[in-house]
């Protein structure tokens, strides 16, 4: 039998549906405590749901998989033949789901090499995709997940978000920046950086802060082979105009994809949610 690598990630990558599928990658859910319900993402709570119970102020929290989740997905893995899983993951930094997966890898029946990917959204979603194609081209465990962390290397993530106040609220921003965003009445402008999410610009009004996401994924991906995602909560009319805005800006565009982010990422953002991911090929 050839070696079969198979990749396992989370629910927050926010693959399309399709793209999961041709590629045979597992995606392991978040949970969404709203209330005293706890729906797993994606198949029991949809964005939508989300937004709309935050918007009437509902309490909402959200939870890492257990460790016998992501046992399970490792053991499916094993007995659909795969002889090495590569699990990827959203950043250590955000979520304690890369300790739950290193504590199932201990027990899984193949080796597991589990990838703090310092990512979020389709930042995370594009190393699953280069680990695939990877595992899809004969390469080992190893190559693999050398695959996942170049393209993480390379990956650029920028988010506009209305408020700062749900990722006050969540921890994922430090009070002070929060505080000092509104305090001023600016809009934020936010990137990925080590893994945590930091506040790059403030920027005086939502349309120049649009504007000013757009020029920044422009920038970033220059002349070179991209993939760009624009992901959005509550916000499809301007995640539509920013992608095709970035059709027309980005001469090496290889794929654009465009979609609502879940509900584990939207409880942390709130609606309103515009994000750029930028990632070489």
């Amino acid at each position: 039998m050839s070696r079969h690598v198979a990749i396992v990630t989370d629910s927050t990558a926010y693959l399309p549906q399709e793209a999961m599928e041709r590629h045979r990658i597992t995606a392991v859910p978040l949970t969404v405590v709203l209330g005293d319900r706890a729906l797993e993402e994606g198949t029991e709570i949809s964005a939508r749901s989300l937004a709309q119970a935050l918007q009437k102020r509902r309490p909402v929290t959200t939870s890492r998989p257990s460790p016998e989740m992501f046992a399970a997905a490792y053991r499916a893995a094993a007995e659909e033949g795969a002889t090495g899983i590569v699990s990827l993951h959203l950043s250590a930094e955000i979520s304690g789901t890369y300790d739950a997966a290193v504590l199932a890898a201990q027990d899984a029946p193949v080796p597991v090499r589990v990838v703090d990917s310092g990512m979020v959204a389709m930042a995370l979603g594009f190393c699953a995709l280069a680990a695939a194609e990877a595992a899809e081209g004969r390469g080992t465990l190893d190559e693999a997940v050398a695959a996942a962390q170049k393209r993480a290397d390379g990956t650029a993530a920028y988010f506009y978000v209305d408020t700062l106040d749900y990722l006050r609220r969540g921890g994922r921003i430090g009070t002070a920046q929060a505080l000092l965003g509104s305090a001023l009445a600016v809009k934020p402008l936010l990137q990925l950086d080590g893994g945590r999410i930091e506040l790059r610009e403030k920027v005086r009004t939502a349309s120049k802060a649009l504007a000013r996401l757009e020029e920044l994924v422009v920038e970033r991906a220059g002349l070179s082979p991209v993939d760009i995602a624009v992901q959005h909560l509550a916000a499809g009319e301007r995640a539509a105009t920013l992608a095709e805005r970035l059709r027309e800006r980005v001469p090496g565009l290889v794929e654009l994809y465009v979609g609502e982010v879940g509900a584990v990422i939207g409880a942390h953002t709130g609606p309103g949610l515009l994000g750029a991911i930028v990632s070489p090929r």
